[in-house]
């Protein structure tokens, strides 16, 4: 089985290389990665000598926005720490590279035996924190055997992963190699403890943290407000083709009463131009808003990465896309600000989803018709949207804390080593 996961990594990181030639971002990919540890062995020159190193490990920019948290609060708590930080995808590095909160900020080389061998012995980190489903097997590997302890955080678990099938002994040898799991709830415990995986707490998810800080802040987005004016929003984030089948019509039917803003998902110029060119005259690319400020303009798309968990408090209603894909993404930033959630029918995957809508903050839909209705009922009903609203602030407010309990747990083992 090591063989063949080694084979699959060499296989992935060639067919990337070879994709580049005709794809911006598997092209940042590649590029990205040359020379790493040369510019690594420049960066951390004498640095060990200077302070211990953390390092931080993210997918891309959702689990980056997840550990952030965790991130910014060991680095007031651990001062004597230099924080590294690392992306396996450039939709996290890309917006992320420029971030202060990191002393260093890198690609992750591919997850074959030499090269993680060698990120390792040039980074030397003396602790080591992975995002959420980070479970890279050579470097798991090499970090145990070099008595490194090993976090991971926000880790979620479901029965129907390869860890707890009948042929996952080889998987399961990999969670052998963290110094402890901090799990969002109770199932992801009770399924590692069930394979013999003791090294568990369960603290939360530190979204919860994350979005409350965003919400708190007084984060104004330059040219928004004019365009909000005086006007309802109903913000469209995280939005795919699929979602917008549901959406476009109801916006062609609504845009005299209300302005929409949409956030695609994908920012690309053939997606954004394939948007612009279904909402006609009426659409207005945020890009344009400095030379072109349309105060007509009922429909603006946000044509930038990064915006969007801020563009929330300008909301009186949300819709988030992935519901009629996959799978939603991330509801908690607009109920942080307490507006109401609307989303597509995939959403079982996601607690937080299923306890929004049973407490009544968020709602689900499988069609326009469901989206008219469930529009009329928040608009029309006296205080339905304030209470929608109340829902959603006090399920945010009531689940902050695990960067709290990660970061206690963190000291005290610190200070036993």
């Amino acid at each position: 089985m090591f063989f063949l996961y080694n084979i699959s990594i060499f296989l992935y990181t060639l067919g990337i290389k070879v994709f580049s030639i005709v794809n911006e971002k598997a092209r940042l990919w590649v590029n990205g990665r040359k020379d790493i540890f040369a510019q690594m062995e420049e960066a951390l020159k004498g640095e060990h000598e200077k302070k211990k190193i953390a390092w931080f490990h993210c997918a891309s920019l959702g689990e980056f926005e997840q550990g952030r948290p965790v991130i910014e609060a060991f680095r007031k708590q651990m001062p004597d720490h230099r924080i590294f930080l690392t992306f396996f995808s450039p939709s996290g590095y890309e917006i992320r590279k420029n971030y202060s909160g990191a002393d260093y900020i890198f690609y992750l080389p591919p997850d074959l035996p030499g090269r993680a061998v060698k990120f390792v012995r040039i980074l030397s980190p003396d602790i080591v924190f992975f995002i959420k489903y980070e479970y890279w097997y050579n470097y798991l590997s090499i970090l145990k055997r070099r008595g490194i302890p090993t976090y991971m955080v926000s880790a979620i678990f479901r029965s129907s992963q390869p860890f707890f099938q009948w042929y996952g002994f080889w998987f399961r040898k990999q969670l052998n190699n963290l110094t402890w799991f901090f799990v969002q709830d109770e199932d992801s415990a009770k399924l590692l403890n069930a394979i013999g995986i003791g090294q568990v707490s369960v603290s939360g998810d530190t979204r919860f943290d994350r979005v409350s800080v965003i919400a708190q802040q007084n984060g104004s987005v330059e040219f928004i407000e004019g365009f909000c004016k005086n006007s309802m929003i109903f913000l469209c984030g995280s939005t795919w083709p699929d979602d917008e089948k549901i959406l476009l019509p109801f916006i062609r039917e609504n845009k005299a009463r209300l302005k929409f803003i949409i956030a695609p998902h994908e920012v690309n110029k053939e997606r954004i131009e394939g948007l612009m060119s279904l909402l006609g005259s009426d659409g207005l690319r945020y890009s344009d808003m400095k030379e072109r400020v349309n105060p007509e303009a009922s429909i603006l798309v946000i044509d930038s990465i990064g915006l969007l968990a801020s563009l929330y408090r300008y909301a009186f209603l949300a819709f988030v896309g992935g519901g009629f894909g996959v799978g939603i993404h991330n509801i908690l930033e607009p109920a942080a600000f307490g507006v109401p959630v609307i989303f597509g029918p995939n959403y079982g995957r996601f607690r937080e989803a299923r306890e929004l809508i049973n407490k009544g903050g968020a709602v689900s839909i499988n069609g326009i018709e469901n989206l008219r209705s469930t529009f009329t009922r928040l608009i029309e009903i006296p205080d339905e949207r304030d209470r929608c609203s109340g829902i959603c602030l006090k399920y945010v407010a009531s689940h902050k804390g695990a960067t709290e309990h990660i970061l206690k747990q963190i000291k005290i083992s610190e200070e036993k080593a």
